[in-house]
């Protein structure tokens, strides 16, 4: 095996494509795109990211919805990422987004995007956002046997290498079982 070395670079895989939604102070919702983010405790989101209008809004709200990029989505999805809710304050419905607003949290569930967590507001600090999460949401659609089943939701990973969304492969295995054959 020969090896390249790239420095250090943010390439993890595969990478969420997590999309937060806030409501502000006048109870408009608004989402953003957001890929550095990851599960940090059993009831616990950590995303990284700079201050945006979303920011203002769990600053306010201390709450936050992270719903999961689909297949079906790129395109809105993407947009929440490319464009700010600071220049165009509706970008939400220009996304083509309809909120439902959570019964846990004070935040827009995105009516398009079939699963969701909601969470509160732990900290926010040096642009690490730590929410806990109080609840897993799921449309019926994407369940199988009253479980969430990924061939359903069709999440997408972001491939920060070359700056494309990719969806998830086939199941290729049993985790916390295969390994027990070497055992």
């Amino acid at each position: 095996m020969s090896r390249v070395n790239f420095g250090a670079k943010p390439f993890v895989y595969p990478m969420p494509v997590l999309i937060v939604g806030t409501y502000d102070e006048n109870g408009v919702p608004n989402a953003m795109n957001a890929a550095w983010g990851c599960i940090t405790d059993a009831n616990e989101i950590s995303i990284s990211m700079s201050e945006h209008k979303t920011t203002e809004n769990f600053a306010k709200t201390g709450a936050f919805t992270v719903s999961f990029a689909t297949e079906e989505t790129v395109v809105p999805c993407d947009y929440v990422g490319v464009e700010s809710a600071s220049k165009v304050p509706d970008k939400f419905t220009k996304a083509g987004f309809h909120a439902t607003k959570s019964e846990y949290v004070n935040a827009p569930l995105i009516d398009e995007l079939p699963m969701a967590l909601e969470c509160k507001v732990k900290s926010f600090e040096d642009g690490i956002l730590i929410g806990e999460i109080v609840n897993v949401n799921a449309d019926e659609s994407i369940l199988t046997d009253g479980q969430i089943d990924p061939a359903k939701l069709k999440p997408i990973t972001y491939d920060p290498v070359n700056h494309a969304y990719i969806g998830l492969g086939k199941k290729v295995g049993n985790a916390f079982q295969d390994g027990l054959a070497l055992k």
